[in-house]
């Protein structure tokens, strides 16, 4: 990313040649010179004080005690590079010379700042004729795009599958979209060993606190019969084989598969196991499968993704009516609608190690968020919180003032319908004000759903994540502010859905840090 010098080419730099440098200065030691010969402008004497910086000089140098100031200069430019030490040097009266520390720009929060300088603008501009949801986006043309299921499904005969080598048992954690990877990757690696899949455990995990069971989430018939020319999928192990093993699930070899596995390891290491023991269990299954596979290894996890994984009934049906309220509610733009995946939950704004407006309080919530989710982890010797160069390299969840900012900016005005799917936002009251300033027609799953309704899914964090997952399946335009795995996700369902164009908003967090500290913006 960076020039070999940063001196600039010979061009730029002056045409006078320089004068060669003098022998006895490139040999290094001497005890007397000539003073009478040549001109050298300091008459024949050496001052003490040169000969004093000379005999400093020399003893660093012949004792390589310049090793001993590595250490010093390599931190001192880090911190130069990071925008650490950065200074502004402003003289005052009797010629004192006083030092002030310079932010870099793009280090600090000023988007509050900035937005009451524009605010009068987008007031100005409210209600206008042109809105960029309904301009902007025009369909691409689509030559040549397959979906990514065509070859499994042409390939599948409605033949029985050979007989199975054994049960396959994953346990999959995290929240609904890890899950939702590891089951995938579970289909592709029983198709791999021949092996019979019970449907996946899921793990309760410590962050996401959701007791669901597969069924509450997914669709299991459906998952089942989707799959059935391609992997042999049953709800639990048969009686004969769990008595195998004392009726214990936890008396079955747990394989200690390592991450991002490729298929010839499970062919050498986890294959033979299978066929000697009739069943293995892989916990925790989350990223052991490797990206890059075989097409056809690659076709199964998107089957796996985009056909079998159905929510199931209780979450459709309310899914279903958040979608057509949305349509409602966006009827003066034919029922097109902008969603936003927010990330500014306490334990996202806490992970980040971000700085925003709150000061003093901000930083102690922050710390007792990051003790009380990862225990230890910020607080490891030699681990640096850095804000400012967060927020400078992009890795600062955007706030939805800012998101809304950026809308504005790209030309959706203040009629356009906007959904945000989120968790708990971190001081909601206070940080989504001004977002539905901008955007008075912003919903969310709790405006657009009744409490009575969404009784049935409070406490279980996964099951409202597919409610916000189906309504952000069919907006008109999707935009990511964080990434993670519901984005990638969804940024891929669509295109599916959608033969193979979608709209999706995914900013560059970089350059909007130095807009929204511009004193200048407009």
């Amino acid at each position: 990313m960076h020039g070999l010098s940063r001196l600039g080419t010979a061009s730029n730099r002056s045409v006078s040649p320089s004068p060669p440098s003098s022998p006895r200065l490139r040999h290094g030691r001497y005890k007397n010179f000539n003073a009478g010969g040549g001109g050298g402008g300091r008459g024949g004497k050496q001052s003490a004080a040169d000969k004093i910086v000379f005999v400093l000089i020399s003893t660093v140098f012949r004792r390589k005690g310049v090793l001993l100031f590595a250490p010093l200069v390599y931190i001192l430019g880090m911190l130069l590079f990071m925008g650490s030490l950065g200074f502004d040097v402003v003289s005052l009266k009797n010629a004192v010379v006083v030092v002030h520390r310079r932010l870099p720009p793009g280090s600090v929060y000023r988007s509050p700042q900035v937005f009451q300088k524009l605010r009068p603008f987008m007031e100005a501009e409210s209600n206008a004729s042109h809105n960029a949801l309904m301009t902007t986006w025009n369909l691409k043309m689509r030559q040549g795009w397959k979906p990514c299921v065509n070859s499994i499904i042409s390939k599948a005969g409605f033949s029985e599958l050979p007989k199975s080598n054994g049960f396959l048992i994953i346990e999959a954690n995290g929240g609904l979209n890890q899950q939702r990877l590891s089951i995938c990757d579970a289909v592709a690696v029983a198709w791999l060993l021949n092996a019979t899949l019970v449907i996946p455990i899921f793990h309760l995990n410590s962050v996401w606190q959701d007791s669901s069971k597969f069924g509450d989430i997914f669709d299991e018939e459906f998952f089942i019969h989707a799959l059935r020319n391609h992997v042999n999928v049953v709800r639990e192990l048969p009686e004969d084989v769990l008595q195998r093993f004392d009726n214990n699930i936890s008396n079955i070899v747990n394989l200690r598969v390592k991450g991002w596995s490729s298929p010839a390891h499970y062919l050498q290491k986890v294959l033979p196991k299978l066929e000697a023991m009739g069943a293995v269990r892989i916990a925790p299954f989350s990223n052991r499968l490797a990206f890059s596979v075989p097409s056809n290894i690659q076709g199964l996890r998107c089957l796996s993704n985009f056909e079998a994984l159905r929510f199931s009934e209780p979450i459709r049906t309310l899914a279903d009516k958040m979608v057509e309220r949305m349509v409602m509610n966006s009827s003066h733009a034919g029922g097109k609608y902008v969603s936003v995946h927010l990330r500014f939950e306490m334990d996202m704004v806490a992970f980040s190690c971000c700085e925003y407006d709150g000061g003093e309080e901000e930083r102690h919530e922050m710390d007792i968020a990051r003790e009380r989710s990862w225990r230890g982890k910020f607080r490891r010797r030699g681990r640096v919180i850095r804000p400012g160069a967060n927020r400078m390299d992009g890795k600062c969840p955007l706030t939805p003032l800012e998101v809304g900012m950026m809308l504005r900016g790209m030309g959706f005005d203040n009629n356009t319908s906007v959904f945000i799917a989120a968790g708990n936002i971190y001081k909601a009251e206070k940080y989504m004000a001004p977002l539905k300033q901008m955007f008075p027609l912003l919903e969310t799953k709790n405006t657009l759903a009744t409490p009575e309704e969404l009784a049935p899914f409070k406490g279980h964090s996964s099951r409202l994540a597919a409610l916000d997952y189906t309504v952000c399946l069919h907006s008109e335009v999707f935009v990511t502010t964080q990434g993670g795995n519901f984005p990638h996700f969804l940024m891929g369902h669509r295109r599916y859905l959608y033969g193979g164009h979608a709209k999706t908003i995914k900013p560059e967090k970089r350059k909007l840090a130095l807009l929204f500290d511009s004193p200048h913006i407009r």
